[in-house]
């Protein structure tokens, strides 16, 4: 069978002609991107993810708030009223926006987007501004009157770091490992 038959046979078994219709636009994918990486955080109060695009829209970092590297998880502390400020995980915890930066798998995130749930607090917002990224899209502004937010906005003003908050066009994307069917999606059947 040549590649005219098979290309053939794909769209007459799937029963179309033309694309679907019901996809998810760039922005959906990397902030759920950013969603799906929250779900790795340990964090027992928030799980943050963040995925940083260029402007080819490829990926080219993902992260989420979880300790450094070489700290276990089960060693250093996750609450945040403590007594001990030793105690407190603000004290150890990278954020997300932190480990997609740190974790990109380019030379560098120059004129990228970092697509996060939360809005970055003020030292995310001294490393997203360090590292060249020019645009900050976000789901959540919950703590947007807290002083660490505001100082973020403020520096992001100052440098001409494009914010905006997401607004979804759906309640939800869901991933049913049970539900894919693995054979209409191979081109060799």
């Amino acid at each position: 069978m040549d590649l005219a038959e098979l290309t053939e046979n794909m769209s007459l078994s799937s029963g179309s002609q033309t694309k679907r219709e019901d996809y998810i636009d760039w922005t959906e994918y990397f902030m759920a991107t950013a969603f799906l990486a929250a779900k790795r955080s340990k964090d027992p109060s928030y799980q943050v993810g963040a995925c940083v695009v260029n402007r080819e829209n490829k990926i080219v970092g993902v992260g989420y708030n979880g300790m450094p590297t070489g700290c276990s998880d089960e060693e250093f502390p996750w609450g945040k009223n403590t007594s001990s400020p030793l105690d407190n995980k603000h004290m150890y915890v990278c954020h997300a926006e932190m480990n997609a930066i740190l974790n990109k798998n380019s030379a560098d995130v120059k004129n990228c987007t970092i697509y996060v749930g939360l809005f970055p607090c003020n030292e995310c917002a001294k490393i997203i501004i360090q590292s060249g990224i020019t645009e900050v899209v976000y789901l959540s502004d919950e703590k947007g009157k807290k002083p660490i937010y505001q100082a973020s906005k403020r520096m992001f003003d100052a440098t001409g770091v494009k914010y905006w908050q997401y607004k979804p066009k759906r309640d939800k994307i869901v991933i049913d490992f049970s539900n894919i069917e693995w054979d209409k999606m191979s081109p060799c059947k």
